[in-house]
């Protein structure tokens, strides 16, 4: 039995044999490793590393965090964020079923403003929030400051919040409302026991992403002007990294949004892949 020999390599014109792109592809990922191999020699030989760890890893100050840093600014981020996410939850859920409705009007006041709170910078509608007691005298947001920020939060959040809504209730195939009318349902009992529940339950991924965006956003709460017992985890960092002329709170506050954030994200991404197996 004779050994079986490898296929000829393809030859060029003039003699050159021609790689065949398996080895081009494992020539240019080799070069590839070297690249960032090189690059890692370099900012390990070159960074001063006494000097970074002297201005963002000091532990002395680091430890003046604590225990503010759970105990308030962290709890604080909290409630700004999910008090946030209620607010937009229920306001987007409305602005989705308004956009899908029949009715003209309707459509154009939830496509306006889900238009009008996307086309605009989260920073502006904060800043907005702290001059309406100037535009409306004697109104004040229930609540205070943690009204304002949840406000502040669930209007940005909402005009996003609709559009996960919408593609949700999309989604939900048409038999479903056929079959519940045939039942005798009216149009609104089908959308509220039949067509909500379901599209609630295929938007849950892209609306923990949703709550992951609104927690970063709570670090624009500081720009209401929180001071004291309000301060959210950026205002909490920054004005430490003031007082002591150091970096280290603000990576801190940093560390600390990464311990939420990073957690939920690979709980989105697991609730993303059930979801496409039960389809």
């Amino acid at each position: 039995m004779t050994d079986r020999l490898p296929p000829p390599v393809a030859a060029e014109p003039g003699g050159k044999a021609r790689l065949s792109p398996r080895k081009k592809q494992r020539i240019s990922r080799a070069i590839q490793y070297v690249v960032l191999v090189a690059i890692a020699v370099g900012i390990v030989l070159y960074a001063d590393w006494g000097s970074l760890a002297e201005n963002f890893a000091k532990p002395d100050v680091a430890g003046k965090a604590l225990p503010e840093l759970f105990t308030v600014a962290l709890r604080n981020t909290i409630i700004y964020s999910v008090g946030g996410f209620i607010f937009s939850f229920v306001l987007g859920l409305v602005l989705a079923l308004m956009r899908l409705s029949t009715v003209r009007p309707y459509r154009w006041i939830s496509t306006l403003y889900i238009e009008i709170f996307r086309g605009l910078p989260a920073l502006l509608i904060f800043l907005l929030i702290t001059f309406l007691p100037l535009a409306l005298p004697g109104f004040a947001v229930p609540g205070g400051t943690y009204g304002q920020g949840i406000l502040g939060l669930g209007l940005v959040g909402a005009a996003y919040q609709a559009e996960v809504f919408r593609a949700g209730l999309q989604a939900v195939p048409k038999g479903q409302v056929e079959a519940a009318r045939s039942l005798g349902m009216s149009a609104a009992r089908a959308q509220i026991t039949v067509i909500i529940p379901q599209a609630i339950r295929i938007v849950i991924p892209p609306t923990t992403n949703q709550f992951v965006a609104l927690l970063k956003d709570s670090s624009l709460v500081l720009f209401l002007g929180v001071s004291g017992e309000y301060v959210e985890l950026a205002k909490f960092g920054n004005d430490l990294a003031s007082q002591y002329a150091n970096a280290t709170p603000i990576m801190v506050s940093g560390l600390t949004y990464l311990l939420v954030t990073i957690p939920l994200g690979h709980l989105s991404t697991r609730l993303e892949k059930r979801e496409v197996r039960a389809r």
